[in-house]
C-alpha cells in the first residue's frame, strides 16, 4: 500500500472510530456507552491491520533467522508507515487544540489532513 493510502486509511480509521464512539454514545449515557465502544473499536483496528499489513509467505522449511528476515523486511516498512501516519494525525490535532481553536471539530481537522494527502503534500521527498 503506497504511503499516501495508508495515510489516508490511517484517517478515515480515526474518523471512523470517532463516528462509532458518538453513536454509542448518543444511545447510552456514562460507563455502559464506553464498555460498547470499546468492544467496537477493536473491530474497526483489526480491519484496519488487516488492510495495511502486506501478505507474507514463509516456506515451510524455513530456518528460524530466515522467517525473522521475512517478517522483518515485510512488516517494518509497513509499521513504520502506519506509526508515520498516526503521528501525522495526533500532531494535527494535537496543534488544533494547543492553539485553542474552538472554530473547527476533531473531524474537521482530520477533513482538512485528509485533502492535504489527497494533494500530494506528504508525498516522499516533497
Amino acid at each position: 500500500m503506497e504511503r499516501a493510502e495508508v495515510l489516508k486509511r490511517v484517517i478515515g480509521i480515526l474518523t471512523e472510530a470517532q463516528e462509532i464512539r458518538k453513536a454509542v454514545e448518543d444511545e447510552g449515557e456514562g460507563d455502559e456507552a464506553f464498555d460498547a465502544a470499546s468492544e467496537i473499536e477493536p473491530r474497526v483496528v483489526t480491519q484496519m491491520l488487516n488492510e495495511m499489513l502486506p501478505h507474507i509467505s514463509v516456506p515451510a522449511d524455513a530456518a528460524p533467522q530466515e522467517v525473522a528476515h521475512l517478517l522483518a523486511a515485510a512488516l517494518g516498512p509497513a509499521l513504520y508507515t502506519m506509526v508515520s501516519g498516526f503521528t501525522l494525525a495526533f500532531t494535527s490535532l494535537a496543534v488544533a487544540h494547543d492553539e485553542g481553536r474552538t472554530d473547527v471539530s476533531s473531524a474537521e481537522v482530520l477533513q482538512s489532513l485528509a485533502l492535504q494527502v489527497e494533494a500530494g503534500r506528504f508525498d516522499e521527498g516533497a
